[in-house]
């Protein structure tokens, strides 16, 4: 019986929700402005962050192993910071704000045109922001050597556990370091195939009932 062949990109369909075990309740509390790398790299990927407004601190993520945390300070009443799942969509080293008096916003990572971003800044221990996600200094600028345009980032109410579990399979094509919380709501278009031939997998159609249309 004739096989299909898929490029590796379709191995991304293997990604897998995190068990509860993966989660990190268990952890103490983050003093306002503290943060912890728990791991130095090198990275095997992808990096991705979890950021919670009611605990009001972040999760950096290598695949699903747990590699920093960060207290954060989010936006404030009148100003609250979006629940979503966003990718960084710019990086500047040096930024200052658009929309309030020129205020400085070093490391700043943008997840939304309309103002919300990560960035360096004043961390209380509450949510005391415009909206943006306030992040300790060294923090923001070890985070900011990490990131590339489009790391996802999941800013939710309370969750802080690892989004997903990586099939091995994704994880050994050393090409592969793209990662979805979800639909991406139109805010990126996906990546383009890579050029060239890659590993290429067969696949028995009568097993997985695919449907083939001719031109």
């Amino acid at each position: 019986m004739a096989a299909l062949r898929l490029r590796p990109l379709l191995l991304l369909s293997t990604l897998l929700l995190a068990s509860a075990g993966h989660a990190q309740a268990d952890l103490p509390p983050v003093a306002p402005g503290a943060y912890r790398w728990m791991e130095q790299g090198p990275w095997d990927g992808p990096i991705y962050m979890v950021i919670s407004i009611g605990k009001q601190r972040i999760h950096v993520y290598d695949g699903d192993r747990l590699i920093g945390i960060a207290a954060v300070s989010t936006g404030m009443k009148g100003h609250r910071t979006p629940t979503g799942d966003y990718p960084i969509l710019q990086k500047r080293q040096w930024h200052r704000s658009n929309l309030y008096s020129n205020a400085p916003m070093p490391f700043m990572q943008r997840l939304t045109w309309d103002g919300i971003a990560l960035h360096a800044g004043h961390n209380p221990g509450y949510p005391a922001s415009h909206g943006c996600i306030r992040l300790p200094y060294a923090f923001a600028r070890q985070l900011f050597a990490m990131t590339k345009i489009g790391t996802p980032v999941a800013v939710t109410q309370d969750r802080l556990s690892a989004a997903l579990k990586l099939d091995p399979l994704v994880l050994a094509d050393p090409d592969n370091r793209v990662v979805s919380f979800g639909p991406a709501s139109g805010r990126m278009p996906p990546p383009e195939p890579a050029s060239g031939e890659g590993p290429m997998l067969d696949i028995d159609p009568a097993i997985f009932g695919m449907r083939l249309q001719r031109p």
